[in-house]
């Protein structure tokens, strides 16, 4: 149920809002739990607008707008009661509407973010905190959706070029069960019947049909059954899933790609905090937390330690082998120079760039790749089915 309520601050003002609650005694506990004290409620009905997703997109736009109205020097709950009553996005309405019922509460912006992870996970609360108490809110908040605008389109890219090879492997996969379940079957009498020593090539191709027609079901059991097993294993052991991501970076081709995609991450997380005025070893602190991979994070926790220790960061990075050589020489150009910043930042964009080609690259070489495969399975098949046939033509003539 939604209730519009009027409520007294701590300091005697009286705002206005609207909120979800089962009653209204849920409600003055939440109001109170934002140091609210409830003078007046009333039911309204509700609009159910808050079970929309929020889309990546739409995180952008709302620091790009709330960005763009304090450099205009618009007030921050002005914007947001603005963008309530007007965006076209209902989660977007409600979050505006939560947000600012909180600031105007007494809480900060970073505070009234911390509430909604999915839109500000922690490294932005803890730059939007810093920006507050440095005054340089709109300046982090550009850098924030430009962080989140380069994020969005690496993600739009491995979309788009795993695409491709995707829908190539549909293909092959459906041209290899139509030939091995409806083809081949068809022809394994004729080839049995010939009466002579089937090659070895045939044999296979023989028992892997009568495989998949006979036993398609251990196909979909065995793969979906160890899948779910590793995931339970990881999900309860740290050192499995500790080695499980560890294989993941040592998959050909992928693993590479992978491994810089998640530098790019950290490096992009780290400049930006850095550059915003986080302190240093908060700022490593949170860039291991936006790293998933166990084997980089515990790298990346090593090289905080020596960070600690007063161990420069370039030589805290080189111990950790995560960074090739190149990267540690700008970084100990930065150190040395006294623009670690623009060192820095410049990481961020080497990975950017070095990701984006590598993209680009898998994608040139697993379209061929794939077409090599279907070829071969194809030349397989016929090998293994025309093999016998030439034979026996020939001893015919013969």
């Amino acid at each position: 149920m939604r209730f519009a309520y009027r409520a007294l601050t701590e300091d005697g003002r009286t705002v206005r809002g609207q909120i979800e609650a089962e009653n209204e005694s849920e409600l003055e506990r939440e109001l109170a739990a934002n140091r609210l004290t409830l003078l007046e409620a009333r039911a309204i009905r509700s609009r159910r607008r808050a079970r929309a997703p929020l889309q990546p997109r739409d995180i952008i736009d709302f620091y790009f707008q709330m960005e763009s109205m304090l450099r205009a020097g618009v007030p921050l709950l002005d914007f947001l009661a603005d963008l309530r009553d007007t965006s076209a996005s209902p989660a977007i309405q409600n979050l505006a509407e939560d947000l600012h019922r909180r600031i105007e509460a007494g809480a900060s912006l970073s505070e009234a973010l911390a509430a909604h992870p999915k839109v500000a996970e922690p490294m932005i609360c803890s730059l939007i905190k810093t920006a507050e108490a440095t005054g340089q809110l709109p300046d982090v908040l550009a850098q924030i959706v430009a962080s989140l605008k380069w994020r969005d389109e690496l993600k739009a890219q491995t979309k788009k070029a795993l695409t491709y090879p995707a829908f190539v492997f549909v293909v092959i996969t459906a041209v290899v069960i139509f030939l091995m379940t409806y083809l081949v079957p068809q022809l394994i009498t004729f080839l049995e019947n010939m009466g002579q020593t089937l090659p070895f090539a045939t044999r296979a191709l023989i028992a892997v049909s009568r495989f998949i027609t006979e036993s398609w079901y251990l196909l979909l059991i065995v793969p979906t059954g160890a899948t779910l097993l590793v995931a339970f294993v990881a999900k309860h052991n740290v050192r499995f899933r500790q080695w499980l991501h560890r294989q993941v970076l040592q998959i050909p081709l992928v693993g590479a790609i992978i491994h810089k995609i998640i530098l790019a991450r950290f490096a992009d997380v780290f400049a930006l905090m850095y550059r915003s005025g986080v302190p240093i070893l908060d700022a490593l602190q949170l860039g291991e937390e936006v790293t998933q991979n166990l084997e980089i994070r515990t790298a990346i926790e090593h090289a905080r330690r020596l960070v600690t220790q007063g161990v420069p960061i370039s030589q805290a990075f080189a111990g950790s082998g995560l960074f090739p050589p190149l990267v540690i020489r700008m970084l100990r150009v930065g150190e040395q120079t006294g623009a670690l910043d623009d060192a820095l930042a410049n990481v961020s964009y080497y990975y950017a760039r070095d990701v984006n080609e590598s993209v680009a690259r898998l994608q040139t070489l697993i379209e061929p790749i794939l077409t090599v495969v279907l070829g071969l399975i194809l030349g397989w098949i016929m090998f293994a089915v025309l093999g016998p046939v030439y034979d026996t033509i020939t001893k015919i003539r013969m």
